[in-house]
């Protein structure tokens, strides 16, 4: 098991935002992460990537806590944010070098491991470019990149197609089924939930902080009581449930 999260509270100065949430991913699975915005997705991701400290609970990642190795149990994890965050100062290939020295990598491995991401990607020509060149769903590019070739295990995606184009979807797509083929485990937080239907192996939908319900789109449809339904349909439930659409 790669990933355990057992009874979870947790949040910021105190304040519980997490309420006893417990979830594990197997070795080879992916797991979307589904909510309404501010349903605790967010605190959940910092709170595995050991940004945020457990009021309660326990998280261990290939049995180990943060707090039992905080440099081995963080190079185990490779985060791919919501909003690219690079360097201005830096080229592409200094963010490949920088990547390969946080993680202990050989700046030769670091770079064989990064020309299938950098032709998959249409970067090759682009390694002494800097931030300001590119554009936004070129820098989401980058940071897929660097996630990618620290070969963690766990990969930790935070709506990973903002930003993209298609064809750049459908690549980063066969990437992670690749990567899950090869058993990494992945977390990935999307509201593009067609795309989490066809790729989620199950998922974990989060609710005022709690959760609401997890399984495959199979054990949903028993949850919801809704057969048949699509995720959109699953999810636009809870919209209601509040009294808008988000």
């Amino acid at each position: 098991m790669s990933l355990s999260v057992k009874e979870l509270t947790g949040g910021y100065s105190r304040i519980p935002v997490l309420k006893n949430i417990s979830f594990e991913i197997e070795d080879g699975e992916l797991v979307g992460l589904i909510g309404l915005n501010g349903a605790g997705k967010s605190t959940t991701i910092k709170h595995v990537m050991g940004l945020l400290k457990p009021f309660e609970g326990d998280i261990r990642l290939d049995g180990q806590t943060v707090d039992e190795a905080p440099d081995t149990y963080r190079k185990k994890i490779g985060f791919i944010p919501e909003t690219p965050l690079l360097y201005e100062e830096l080229t592409l290939r200094e963010h490949i070098e920088i990547t390969a020295l946080a993680y202990d990598i050989k700046k030769d491995e670091a770079f064989k491991r990064a020309e299938l991401l950098l032709q998959l990607f249409r970067l090759t020509d682009r390694l002494d470019w800097f931030p300001s060149d590119f554009s936004k769903g070129m820098k989401q590019k980058v940071m897929i990149l660097c996630a990618f070739i620290t070969e963690p295990s766990l990969y930790i995606i935070d709506e990973p197609f903002v930003g993209l184009d298609p064809l750049a979807i459908r690549d980063l797509i066969q990437l992670i089924e690749e990567k899950k083929n090869n058993g990494a485990s992945i977390l990935m937080s999307t509201h593009v939930l067609a795309n989490a239907e066809r790729i989620c192996d199950r998922f974990l939908i989060i609710d005022e902080g709690k959760i609401y319900a997890q399984g495959t789109l199979n054990e949903l449809h028993q949850q919801f009581n809704m057969p048949n339904a699509t995720l959109d349909e699953m999810y636009a439930t809870l919209a209601d449930k509040e009294g808008f659409m988000q």
